[in-house]
This record gives structure tokens, C-alpha cells and sequence, in this order.
């Protein structure tokens, strides 16, 4: 039963890190199982690292998303054109 369990971990992560799933990854990382058998252990060094890299390249790519973002809204803000927002009612 147990190794059941640790294979359907290494599955599971497998399948996260396909998905790109870091809410899966991290739930994944708190129930960590013990590994006994040197292939567990390779696969699942392994795959860390992949997980790993993963999250890395998000971060990244969210920060290149982020500060395009931020450029786009400047531009925006400095074409938009002043409007008074007092209404004028003199005659």
C-alpha cells in the first residue's frame, strides 16, 4: 500500500509540472512521502528540479507580464486627455 502511494505522489507531480500547476506543486510539496527505493529517489530528485525550473520560468515570465503591463498603462495614461470633472453651468 505504501508504495502505491509514493508512486501515485510521482504521478501526481508528474501531471502537475505537465500542467504547469503550482497550486497542485505546492500541495504536492507538503504531502512529500517517504521515498525507500533508489529509483523513487532518482524520479523524484529529478522531477523536482523540473518543478523547480518550472516555477523559475512562471516568475519570470509573470515579472516580463508585469512590467509590460505597467508600460502599457503609462502610455495610456500619457495620451489620455485631461477632462475637468466640474460641471460648468455659467451662462
Amino acid at each position: 500500500m505504501h508504495g502505491e502511494k509514493r508512486t501515485m505522489w510521482l504521478t501526481r507531480l508528474k501531471i502537475a509540472i505537465i500542467e504547469k500547476n503550482t497550486v497542485k506543486l505546492n500541495e504536492l510539496m507538503d504531502e512529500l512521502p517517504k521515498l525507500e527505493s533508489e529509483q523513487e529517489i532518482e524520479e523524484a530528485v529529478y522531477l523536482l528540479r523540473e518543478a523547480s525550473e518550472l516555477i523559475y520560468t512562471l516568475k519570470d515570465e509573470t515579472s516580463v507580464s508585469m512590467k509590460l503591463i505597467k508600460r502599457n498603462l503609462q502610455f495610456l495614461r500619457s495620451t489620455d486627455i485631461p477632462t475637468s470633472k466640474k460641471i460648468d453651468i455659467k451662462l
